[in-house]
């Protein structure tokens, strides 16, 4: 179990790191923290869940897409969870990532439909 934990972490960590301009930190609450510029992607504690900010209709299109769960602490803001379950949710956490780091929504011709 201990090798499938650590290597959930270590793909996350590797692929969202390798993205132009992401940085990788300690998160002020524990885990790995993952910024683009000022702008936190979100983060990952251990290899068991993942948090990342949203705007709260984009947050509301995942959940109701089953793609992630209010966040588990603060369920009414724009954060999402997603709790890491084994190697089969390693692409599905990236994938979240990746939506934060394209910010389709931000683009001028943006069509709600992720």
């Amino acid at each position: 179990m201990a090798d499938t934990v650590d290597t959930i972490h270590k793909a996350i960590v590797r692929e969202v790191s390798s993205w132009p301009g992401v940085t990788v930190g300690r998160h002020r609450f524990g885990g790995t923290e993952f910024r683009h510029g000022r702008r936190e992607l979100g983060h990952v504690h251990g290899s068991r869940l993942a948090d990342l900010p949203f705007p709260l209709l984009i947050r509301n299109e995942l959940v109701a897409a089953g793609r992630a769960e209010p966040h588990h602490i603060h369920p009414e803001s724009g954060w999402v969870s997603y709790f890491i379950r084994g190697d089969q949710d390693v692409q599905r956490v990236i994938e979240l990532f990746r939506l934060n780091y394209n910010r389709p929504w931000a683009q001028p011709a943006h069509v709600s439909r992720m």
